[in-house]
């Protein structure tokens, strides 16, 4: 069985850790009132804030800038003043996921943990007692549904695999492309490249 998040590590290249923080997660955890996958946590202190291959944004609830915690409040709040009631059946995620209802920063709703530049916003489920799986809302209204662990969904994300739905693959031959952002307005983004992962 794949160890994912090893994979994912091994295509970003060494772990830089530049905010790791324990109590942030803490804070973070109490206040949204769940408590966000360990994988994921992992991926975010080690590289976060970060875009990766030019599309995908990681926050971190360390930092000021960049803040997963303010990320999460303001996408939660967008979100949940769209009127989902006079959807198609084949756009409907209540319908895709069976759900209930279609909440967003509740117990058993939407959590957004990532996004991209090109409109797609992916949201952890993490309803009942079931593992946690993903949804991702494609940019134009197209909901994917995926069974699997944060890490899982970026390293197929990162081989180029259509992880927000039908024809939405953003693969990048070569090393990953990792771009931190500024976190002051006098810094610039600072690019580099993963290790070669021999496609």
């Amino acid at each position: 069985m794949t160890d994912y998040l090893a994979a994912v590590v091994a295509m970003l290249g060494p772990a830089q850790n530049l905010y790791a923080d324990p109590a942030a997660w803490d804070r973070l955890h109490a206040e949204l009132g769940i408590e966000l996958p360990t994988d994921y946590q992992r991926v975010v202190d080690a590289y976060a804030p970060i875009q990766l291959n030019g599309h995908l944004h990681l926050d971190h609830p360390a930092t000021e800038r960049w803040n997963l915690g303010q990320n999460i409040r303001d996408t939660v709040r967008a979100w949940s003043e769209v009127s989902w009631d006079d959807l198609d059946p084949d756009e409907d995620p209540r319908l895709l996921c069976g759900l209930p209802e279609l909440s967003f920063g509740t117990r058993n709703g939407l959590w957004p943990i990532a996004g991209t530049d090109r409109g797609e916003m992916l949201f952890l489920i993490a309803a009942d007692d079931r593992a946690p799986w993903l949804l991702v809302e494609d940019g134009e209204g197209g909901w994917a549904r995926y069974d699997m662990s944060f890490a899982e969904w970026l390293y197929r994300y990162l081989i180029g695999e259509d992880m927000a739905g039908p024809n939405t693959s953003a693969f990048y031959p070569g090393p990953v492309q990792l771009r931190r952002p500024p976190m002051t307005a006098d810094e610039r983004p600072e690019p580099w490249n993963g290790p070669d992962r021999g496609m």
